[in-house]
């Protein structure tokens, strides 16, 4: 089984709403990327399968964006800081507008994760967005524990990396 089919049984179908996704992107000529676990699973050794497909826009290109996957069938919903997405899968869309990852498409690099090509964050940009995620004082517990486990992830793939975490995280990670 291809990594594409994979994804797709899992996902029940998730690969044909991320393809569309891309295609509307692209075809808008929107500048944008994957950030999250999409983008851990491009940098790390070891892809984990999400049902989650989070990423970024520029930030003046964000009303653009929704509305032509819109226009391909995609239901949104505006939140403070997203507009999340559903298509005819189990995958959910989720645009960020948190000005944070503002950058992060200017610095995005193309790749193929789960057999679907795409565009991710850079690898420092897809750190730093998961070590904010983890810091998030409103996060579920179960989802700052899965933000160490991909920090961890990302540092087991790049051991180079751990250089540039704060002791805050290495006390966490690395306890002594």
């Amino acid at each position: 089984m291809t990594p594409k089919k994979f994804y797709d049984w899992l996902t029940a179908g998730g690969t044909d709403d991320v393809m569309r996704m891309v295609d509307c992107l692209e075809r808008a000529d929107v500048l944008w990327c994957a950030i999250g676990g999409i983008a851990v699973n491009h940098w790390a050794d070891e892809p984990v399968v999400t049902q989650d497909v989070d990423i970024v826009v520029a930030a003046d290109q964000t009303d653009v964006a929704v509305k032509y996957l819109e226009l391909a069938g995609f239901k949104s919903e505006q939140y403070q800081w997203s507009v999340n997405l559903q298509g005819n899968s189990k995958i959910s869309i989720q645009i960020s507008t948190d000005p944070i990852y503002k950058d992060f498409p200017a610095r995005s690099v193309p790749a193929d994760v789960h057999g679907i090509l795409v565009r991710v964050a850079s690898l420092d940009d897809t750190l730093t967005g998961k070590v904010r995620a983890w810091r998030d004082p409103h996060r579920r517990q179960s989802k700052k524990l899965k933000d160490l486990s991909d920090i961890s992830r990302l540092i087991e793939s790049h051991p180079h990396l751990k250089e540039t975490l704060d002791n805050e995280v290495k006390s966490v990670l690395f306890p002594a």
